[in-house]
């Protein structure tokens, strides 16, 4: 007995709905990124195996780079505007309210007071060239990096009501003693607990 044979039909797929998805995700997650902010130095920090992240809120971020140094930051906009009026009082510096709402959007930062006027005028790319920023001045004569850790410790209490963790950044090429050095100015204000910055390690 003859087998029937049974006719083979092409099958096509309608991609449409697919490719409709695929662009409207694209889309959501091109709108939603956020573009990762130029480094004022670039640091290459030390490996580790430790997977603890940092605190998305009330943080303050201690780089040190560039043969020791010192670079501050704030994360929250209105913590940083805030810390900039108590510096002001602090050195007798008054800053208008367009220097301050310009110093909201810088996320660090690392210059003498007597300078941070003509840092804060830069445009984002001239403010970041290499040369720009000195330093902030941390030595036993001028230790404007004490001050700038006290302004902004009671700026986040005063805007979020909260204590404000810090973080140290240093670049593994960095000499120990620069780091202790600021570790040492963290501990003179009782700050004991604070995170220190590294790359995850490869297995």
């Amino acid at each position: 007995m003859a087998k029937v044979k049974m006719s083979k039909k092409a099958t096509a797929v309608d991609m449409t709905a697919m490719c409709d998805v695929a662009f409207l995700l694209l889309t959501f997650f091109i709108l939603t990124a956020t573009a990762k902010q130029p480094e004022i130095v670039p640091v290459e920090t030390p490996s580790s195996t430790v997977q603890v992240k940092l605190p998305d809120t009330d943080l303050a971020i201690i780089t040190v780079a560039d043969s020791g140094k010192v670079f501050f930051g704030v994360k929250a906009p209105n913590v940083r505007e805030k810390t900039l009026e108590l510096i002001g009082k602090q050195y007798n510096i008054e800053f208008t309210a367009e220097e301050s709402k310009r110093f909201g959007l810088m996320e660090e930062f690392g210059v003498p007071v007597n300078q941070l006027k003509s840092v804060i005028q830069l445009s984002s790319s001239d403010r970041n060239k290499a040369g720009v920023q000195t330093g902030i001045p941390h030595d036993s004569i001028n230790n404007q990096l004490t001050e700038w850790i006290k302004a902004a410790r009671n700026a986040n209490a005063e805007v979020n009501e909260q204590q404000l963790n810090f973080a140290i950044k240093g670049d593994a090429k960095e000499q120990y003693p620069e780091i202790k050095k600021i570790i040492d100015i963290l501990q003179d204000q009782q700050i004991n607990k604070f995170n220190l910055v590294t790359g995850l390690r490869g297995e």
